[in-house]
């Protein structure tokens, strides 16, 4: 795993996800960020986010834990591109959920990292179309 600081605040968003706190987890997103909800569905701004949030955690009947694996940042020109493992356990479930999710972060002269493209999917994306 490379060493850089937007990778801890992955996992403080983690554990916000898996908390439910999503006043804490909108702070980790741009005002004008957006999420891959689901292949063909983007939520735009910090409303949706935190709307698409709610829906899935209900959608997993509130028994979700995120967490991560192998990753890498990439910093370069005011962003960060981040290409990782992340695992979704639900309870009650076998194994845990992988994807290799790509996340971009910019950097914010008052706010630090934020990030701006939140895609838990990754290049699965690609086998949706």
């Amino acid at each position: 795993m490379s060493d850089h600081v937007v990778l801890e605040l992955i996992k403080q968003a983690d554990k916000a996800i898996t908390n439910e706190d999503f006043e804490a987890l909108m702070a980790f997103y741009a005002d004008d960020a957006v999420l891959v909800v689901q292949p063909g569905q983007i939520a735009r701004g910090k409303t949706q986010i935190r709307q698409a949030f709610e829906a899935i955690a209900k959608h997993f009947k509130n028994a979700l834990t995120v967490t991560q694996g192998e990753a890498h940042a990439i910093e370069g020109a005011g962003t960060v591109l981040v290409v990782m493992e992340t695992l979704v356990f639900v309870r009650g479930a076998q194994s845990p959920i992988k994807r290799r999710a790509t996340y971009v972060f910019k950097g914010d002269c008052d706010n630090g990292w934020l990030c701006s493209v939140d895609n838990s999917y990754g290049t699965e994306l690609l086998d949706a179309t």
